[in-house]
């Protein structure tokens, strides 16, 4: 006689341990350790952000790989803020044009695909944001470097113990990284940075006075 679904017997499950529990944890600690010890320069950032919001810019935002959803959360957020009452502020995410970024993976070279959007996209009052989770990325630097050859504030989340690799440094003017090579652990404290400078920039522009002033890098 069959056995029915309601009567199948569950397969065994092992228990997590405390200790993966805690391993879990300790996976994650460094990296968060130095992101809450990156506080001046993601409040410099965000302040800066502010400043070109105030003043009429939009925010450009890209990320290559998996990073490319990460891309369009931080547009969401900006555009349709999800508190009540917080003011939307301009902004798109390169990687949801598909078509734009496929077609210029196949004509023409690939890891120029961020920088040949911005080109056309930017202007000078405008923010880059670009997102990478490892340090083989070619497309995200260049669009960044592209961003700030036109005039654009730049910010940068990246992933690794070392500054200024290529990766980012050099190429914008706020550089935020995650503290470890661990690939989940790159994207929940990239996670927590867009999200800390989504509140920031709220904060700074709440403050600013009447528009005019000068936008800061």
């Amino acid at each position: 006689m069959p056995v029915t679904p309601s009567t199948q017997a569950s397969p065994a499950v092992t228990p997590v341990t405390e200790a993966e529990v805690i391993a879990a944890f300790a996976r994650r600690e460094h990296a968060g350790r130095a992101l809450a010890g990156d506080v001046e320069r993601i409040a410099r950032a965000a302040q800066a952000m502010a400043a070109r919001f105030h003043l009429g810019g939009k925010l450009i935002v890209f990320g290559d790989g998996g990073a490319g959803s990460d891309a369009a959360h931080v547009a969401v957020e900006f555009m349709h803020p999800v508190i009540i009452g917080k003011r939307a502020l301009a902004a798109v995410a390169l990687s949801n044009d598909a078509m734009t970024g496929r077609n210029g993976a196949n004509g023409g070279d690939a890891a120029e695909v961020f920088a040949h959007q911005v080109r056309h996209w930017a202007d000078a009052s405008d923010m880059a944001l670009g997102i990478s989770r490892d340090d083989r990325c070619v497309s995200v630097p260049r669009g960044l470097r592209a961003a700030g050859e036109l005039g654009l504030l730049t910010i940068a989340l990246t992933c690794g113990e070392a500054r200024g690799d290529g990766h980012g440094g050099e190429v914008a003017d706020h550089v935020l990284v995650a503290a470890t090579d661990d690939p989940a652990v790159v994207k929940e404290v990239h996670v927590t940075a867009y999200h800390l400078l989504w509140e920031l920039v709220h904060v700074f522009f709440d403050r600013l006075g009447p528009p005019g002033r000068r936008a800061s890098r």
